[in-house]
Formats: C-alpha cells, sequence, structure tokens
C-alpha cells in the first residue's frame, strides 16, 4: 500500500499527513501541527519518527515562489512548443532583469479563453537556492517532491473539474487560485493572511502557539449575528479586519478577470477561525462560499472531526500529489530521468594509461585526443568490455522502461475498470434494496388481504350457521327431547341446553350430534333434574 508524508512548512509551524492509498481509496493515517522556533530539522525529525515515514516519500511546499504568464500558438509541434515556452520565459526574465540561470521554472498549459489559436502557459518560478534550502532540510529522508501548493491544492475536490471557481488559501499570506473547468488558470498572491493575526496577537501573548489557540477558539460573526456576539475577545476586531482585507481582495480579484465564478472555496490556517465561511457568504451573496474538505473523507461519520481534518488541509493536498504518480509537472525536486544518469556515467572520467596522464593536466580530453590516442591490449579489452556493459544497461533500462509504462498504462486501465464496477455494483446495490423494500410492502399488502379475506369467509360462513345447524338437527334429536336454547357464543362455538325425561335420551341425543357431524369436539354437563325433567347443556364447534 503506497504512502506519502505530506509537510507543509510555515514560518514557526508545520503541519503534516501521512496519507495512504489502496487502489482508488485514500485514508489520512496521522496529521497534525507542530511549532517550531529555530530548530526546525528536530522538528522535522519528530514528525516522521511519530509517523514511521524514514522510508515513506516525502511532498513538501516551496516557499516565495513567483507566477508569470504567456500566450503561445498551439498549432506548433510539441518539440517546437517547449521551445517556445523556454524561449518565452527567457524574454521575461531579460524584461525584467532576471538571471535566468538563477531561477527554476515549471508549467501548467491551459486553454486561453480570449484566443482560441492560443494556449495559456502558467510559469512557476523560483531562485534555485530556495528549492535547494527546502530539499537540504529532508536530506536524511526521501525527499521526492517539492510542489506549489497553490496550484495542486485543487486536488482535494474532484467535483472542480467541472467548475469554474476559485480558491482562497489563506495560510501566513492568501493565495487565490483561479480554476477554469477544474484547471488552474492563474493563481495570484496577496499580502493579507493570518502572518499579520498572528503577529499581532503572539506579540502581545508573547507566544505564537497561543496566538494560534486564540485563532482557534475565535468565532466571526455576520451582520444579522451580531447579537450573538460574545464579549472577551480582545482581538475579534484585529481578526475582523484582516479577513475582511482578503475578502475584498478576493472581490477584486474576480472583477479583474472577467470570469463567471461559480464557486468560492476557503482552505488554509484561516479554517481555524469558526464561521469564516459565513463571514465569506456574507460578502458574495450570488455565489457558494464552503469550506474545501477533502473528496474522500466521511462527512457523515461521527467518529471523524473535520475541523481537524481541513486544519492541515495543504498537508493532505500535498500528499495526494505525491501519491499521484501521473502528475508530477510541477515537481521541483529534479532527480534526473535513468537515461541522465546513464549519460553521467558515460561522460565520467574512467580509463587508464595515456587518459590518466591527460587527466593529470586537470582537463577533459577533447574527442580528437582521446581518437588519436594509442591504446594498448588491456585497454582494448576494457573498453571492449565497458562498451559492452553499457551497451546491455541501456538495452536493459530502455526495456524496463517500456515494460514500466505498459504495466502503469494497464493499471490505470485496471482502475478505471474497477472503479466503473464499483459505480455498477453501488447502482445495483441501490435497486436491490429498493427491491426488498417493494418485497416487504407488496408482502404487507398481501398478508392484509389474506386477513380480510379469512373474515368476509368467516362472516360468510357463520352467517347461515344457525338455520342450517337446526336444520340438522331436526333430524337427528330423539323424539322426548327439548330444545331450551341454542347459542352461538363467540365464532365457531355453539352451546345447546335440552331437557328430557330419560338421561338415555339426552345420551342418544348427543351421540346423534357427534356421529353425524353436527359438531365437533362435543362435551357436556351433568344432568340437571328438575321436577321430573333432566337438563343438559352441550357445548361444540361447527364443522366449518
Amino acid at each position: 500500500m503506497p504512502s506519502c508524508l505530506g509537510i507543509y512548512i510555515e514560518n514557526n509551524l508545520i503541519k503534516y499527513a501521512k496519507v495512504n492509498k489502496d487502489r482508488n481509496n485514500f485514508k489520512v493515517e496521522a496529521y497534525g501541527v507542530k511549532f517550531y522556533e529555530d530548530n526546525i530539522e528536530k522538528t522535522i525529525e519528530q514528525i516522521v519518527k511519530e509517523t514511521y515515514s524514514y522510508q515513506v516519500p516525502i511532498s513538501v511546499n516551496i516557499n516565495k515562489e513567483n507566477y508569470t504568464y504567456s500566450k503561445i500558438f498551439n498549432l506548433l509541434k510539441d518539440k517546437d512548443l517547449e521551445k517556445a515556452i523556454e524561449t518565452e520565459f527567457e524574454f521575461f526574465c531579460n524584461n525584467n532583469n532576471k538571471n535566468k540561470n538563477t531561477l527554476e521554472f515549471r508549467r501548467i498549459k491551459t486553454n486561453d479563453l480570449e484566443d482560441r489559436d492560443k494556449i495559456r502557459v502558467i510559469y512557476t518560478y523560483i531562485d534555485k537556492a530556495s528549492v535547494v534550502e527546502r530539499l537540504q532540510l529532508l536530506d536524511k529522508y526521501k525527499a521526492r517532491y517539492v510542489f506549489p501548493i497553490a496550484t495542486i491544492i485543487q486536488n482535494l475536490n474532484r467535483a472542480l473539474v467541472q467548475e469554474n471557481s476559485i480558491i482562497v488559501n489563506i495560510e501566513e499570506e492568501t493565495e487565490i487560485t483561479t480554476l477554469v473547468n477544474g484547471k488552474v488558470y492563474k493563481v495570484d498572491k496577496i499580502e493579507q493572511g493570518m502572518a499579520n493575526i498572528l503577529k499581532v496577537i503572539a506579540e502581545r501573548e508573547n507566544s505564537i502557539k497561543k496566538a494560534y489557540e486564540i485563532c482557534k477558539n475565535t468565532t466571526v460573526y455576520t451582520r444579522t449575528g451580531q447579537n450573538l456576539k460574545i464579549e472577551g475577545n480582545e482581538y475579534l476586531d484585529i481578526i475582523i479586519e484582516e479577513l475582511l482585507a482578503i475578502i475584498d481582495k478576493v472581490k477584486e480579484n474576480i472583477i479583474s478577470s472577467g470570469l463567471d465564478i461559480n464557486n468560492i472555496y476557503i482552505t488554509g490556517m484561516g479554517l481555524n477561525i469558526n464561521n469564516i465561511d459565513l463571514l465569506f457568504q456574507e460578502n458574495f451573496l450570488e455565489k457558494k462560499c464552503e469550506i474545501l474538505v477533502p473528496y474522500f473523507i466521511e462527512k457523515t461519520n461521527v467518529k471523524i472531526n473535520i475541523k481537524d481534518y481541513i486544519e492541515v488541509n495543504s498537508a493532505i493536498s500535498l500528499a495526494l500529489q505525491g501519491l499521484d504518480t501521473k502528475n508530477q509537472e510541477m515537481n521541483f525536486s529534479d532527480e534526473g530521468t535513468t537515461i541522465q544518469k546513464v549519460w553521467t556515467l558515460l561522460t565520467s572520467d574512467v580509463g587508464k594509461g595515456t587518459i590518466l596522464k591527460t587527466k593529470q593536466k586537470k582537463q577533459k580530453p577533447t574527442l580528437n585526443e582521446i581518437m588519436n590516442l594509442e591504446l594498448d591490449f588491456t585497454d582494448k579489452m576494457l573498453l571492449r568490455v565497458a562498451t559492452a556493459l553499457v551497451l546491455i544497461i541501456i538495452l536493459y533500462l530502455a526495456t524496463t522502461e517500456v515494460l514500466a509504462d505498459k504495466i502503469n498504462e494497464k493499471l490505470n486501465q485496471v482502475e478505471l475498470a474497477i472503479e466503473q464496477s464499483n459505480t455498477e455494483i453501488a447502482k445495483v446495490k441501490e435497486y436491490n434494496t429498493l427491491v426488498n423494500t417493494r418485497e416487504r410492502e407488496y408482502q404487507t399488502m398481501l398478508d392484509n388481504i389474506e386477513q380480510a379475506n379469512s373474515m368476509v369467509t368467516e362472516q360468510f360462513s357463520s352467517k347461515n350457521a344457525i338455520p342450517n345447524l337446526l336444520n340438522k338437527i331436526m333430524y337427528v334429536i330423539p323424539k322426548g327431547v327439548q330444545l331450551l336454547s341454542i347459542e352461538n357464543t363467540t365464532g365457531k362455538s355453539i352451546v345447546i341446553t335440552a331437557r328430557a325425561e330419560k338421561y338415555d335420551q339426552l345420551g342418544y341425543f348427543k351421540a346423534a350430534l357427534e356421529e353425524e357431524g353436527i359438531l365437533t369436539e362435543i362435551t357436556s354437563t351433568k344432568g340437571v333434574k328438575k321436577e321430573g325433567m333432566i337438563d343438559i347443556t352441550i357445548s361444540g364447534n361447527l364443522p366449518y
């Protein structure tokens, strides 16, 4: 199961999140925020130790990056297009008195909304020393990825693919990422942010950590909720003033872009302030303002504290980007390709004899000098062996890379098929649940119909029960037996009171009722003799 540790570094604090990937499922294994003063390396070591990430790839953010843009005709071939992108950046450096050799840049290509024949290129550039400095903090670990957070933060929400939206990432400074159809269209950085708030509070409280906790316990109120405002937070006005300044900058950004923005997503350290989304919504009534929540987090799971997760959104985004092996164009950690490493091996100074003598001059021999050298038998054999080994290595590496590409292609197809299958399975489960629900409803209806039918049948069968009973008794009643009463007590139960002068007459009558099947389960009382007559009570059930 691949994992990646995302580390987002700011002044005085580090956010971290370790994310595991199981096929298309992601899980945040560990996360948190740590503060540091001077020894940032020790804090990073503590994070790596606590998350068991010594052998886990690390994805970290760069800082002090800048952005510029250019437009290039999209009809160029790929090779010419890349050359044109490089040339445009050189023009930018020359026009702005920047030394291209000291800068490193990455670029994003997107469609230009104003001219369909051109593509819009977004350059993210930074001083090379800043990249090296950031990597040196992690030189003891597997620091493979260095990303500008503003260009990858949209990976927290897959729903952004079809939206024109902006992401307002309020960290120490605020970055506004504009997305068109889910793709980065431009990035703007503004001075306002949490750094100004934390600085004022920390100066009074003498602790950046305490300032951070005060922000977490602060609730901002909209105009309609001012009556709910709780007294006692002396920093509330400072916080609201900074947030309103950020909101004004966002409004200016939307107006200047001329784009129809549907949604505004809020993320970053600013999410520590309660109700910040409501404050944004009050100032953008025609747009939907919401907190950016990682798409794979179960919002309905009561065991998960969503606020703890979104507090480290930037670190989660870095980890997700590190796990996305297909999309690494914004990675500033240049480890070099396999072919480049082989080329370095081929161009290194190796050999002996005359070649060594040439190396003693501390100058690399030219190709003509090498071709004119007289080699002895040992030199020739070594060169032949070395050439054969190099060819074998190149062939092996080329084959491996081709196979790796094919395997990755097949894996992508399998993941897509699995995702589609899971979608279909979910639909089948939903249909199955619906069918089971309908089945229970129909069964209830059938039970009710059967019960009603039984009641009707019973009522119909008992309607003529007494007349039929009397008709049958007429043919079997012995001479001398009188019927005092016949009562249908409940349901099929019949009670007959009879009188006769002799016991055998009554016994014969009881036997006739049972033998002819007029009544079932017949019982009778002992005869009671009154004034020369004997009375008995016969009980039984109708046979239908």
